[in-house]
């Protein structure tokens, strides 16, 4: 694994549920010093509520400084004008950026710093730090994101890829439509936090109490309940099955009353990712309900192998990176395929089916996508590379 760096990472809120984002960096920071920028300048905020809240969360964590989330890992909400796609934002956002973050460098220790990001707008900031390489990690085909300038995020990532050292991309589909911005574009797929769920099937794991008594068989969801999740798909497979339990566990950024108001639907708002194993022993299925677009087919849904680990059959609508896992998951185009995908599903629930489902799991862990991912860093940069490939030490060392 990468070593002995700072480590600057542009992306999401860090308080967040956790994603690949946190995955990755928090294994870094084993080795490394993590800044973390909870970065916000991608998109306008709107007049909702939704949107007032998240400019009063971020205000309360620019006041409250740079925290030390653990002793490698430091998480800064900088000051930014969230205007992309504006000139004269950019400049000051340049500005305000590079002086917020060399305040907290300057409480670093003074060694090689590396810059990921996994926002596709930051390349403004590329060459402010002396860093030692650039890594666009693209996870998701941002410009397809409601309310985003799209225009302007093309713009901008493109001439982030373009200068960076390496582009690292989740899925095929954007692996296939970025790499020629880079030739040295590589993709690795999301890994799993594989003992965590796999606890799924333990018997020191017991189903919480809102999901215990519920009637069987219960059909979950856990994720962000965001505009690309088929609301109405779900409320006719619910309508469908008024004997099965549907349960919804996620913030809820769309309208979903037409859900709230069937009676076997359970919402159950954002739970602890520490609680999520739990939840899996309750459900019979792990659903991926979402709709085709161009943000779905470019996504790689994390809780596929989430589910997967914790030995749950999976119903999913068609995605390319979905469509890699047919073998062990049901793929259903519409209601009434979704809804016998389903039942054939349920036939599924013993324990050989359980295991062979965590046995295709256990390779595909976070660790072992973060030294493929070191592997691919140092081979773009000057850095040699060490990693303990089982059978003894792997060595890479190339020029860039």
């Amino acid at each position: 694994m990468i070593e002995g760096r700072n480590v600057l990472c542009f992306a999401s809120n860090w308080f967040y549920d956790p994603t690949s984002k946190h995955h990755v960096m928090t294994l870094l920071s084993e080795r490394n010093h993590v800044i973390w920028v909870n970065y916000h300048g991608s998109r306008r905020p709107q007049a909702s509520t939704a949107d007032v809240r998240a400019i009063a969360s971020k205000l309360q964590q620019v006041v409250q400084g740079p925290r030390r989330i653990s002793e490698n890992m430091t998480v800064v909400t900088p000051l930014v004008l969230p205007i992309p796609g504006s000139a004269l934002a950019t400049k000051l956002n340049r500005r305000l950026l590079s002086k917020q973050i060399r305040s907290v460098l300057r409480d670093m220790p003074k060694r090689p710093l590396q810059l990921w990001s996994f926002a596709p707008d930051v390349d403004y900031l590329c060459g402010q730090f002396d860093e030692e390489c650039v890594i666009y990690y693209c996870v998701d085909e941002f410009s397809a994101f409601a309310g985003y300038d799209r225009q302007a995020i093309l713009e901008a990532e493109r001439r982030l890829a373009v200068g960076a050292d390496l582009v690292v991309t989740t899925s095929q589909t954007l692996y296939d439509s970025k790499r020629s911005l880079n030739k040295n574009t590589v993709l690795v797929t999301h890994g799993v936090d594989y003992e965590h769920f796999a606890t799924a099937t333990s018997e020191t794991v017991s189903a919480p109490a809102d999901v215990a008594e519920l009637r069987r068989p219960i059909l979950g969801f856990w994720g962000l309940l965001q505009d690309w999740l088929d609301v109405t798909l779900i409320a006719q497979v619910a309508a469908a099955r008024p004997a099965w339990s549907v349960v919804l566990i996620g913030e809820a950024a769309v309208d979903v009353s037409g859900l709230a108001n069937l009676p076997n639907v359970h919402l159950l708002g954002r739970r602890p990712y520490a609680s999520l194993p739990g939840y899996a022993k309750a459900f019979d299925v792990g659903l991926i309900p979402f709709r085709d677009n161009e943000l779905t087919r470019a996504v790689n849904p994390i809780k596929l192998r989430e589910y997967l680990s914790a030995g749950l059959p999976v119903v999913s609508t068609p995605m390319p990176e979905v469509r890699r896992y047919e073998k062990l998951v049901h793929i259903a185009p519409d209601a009434a395929s979704f809804v016998a995908a389903c039942e054939k599903a349920l036939t599924e629930s013993s324990l050989g089916h359980r295991h062979a489902r965590q046995t295709a799991m256990r390779d595909e862990s976070w660790p072992s996508k973060v030294e493929a991912l070191s592997a691919y860093v140092s081979s773009s940069t000057n850095m040699s590379y060490e990693a303990d490939g089982g059978n003894g030490i792997i060595a890479m060392a190339s020029q860039h």
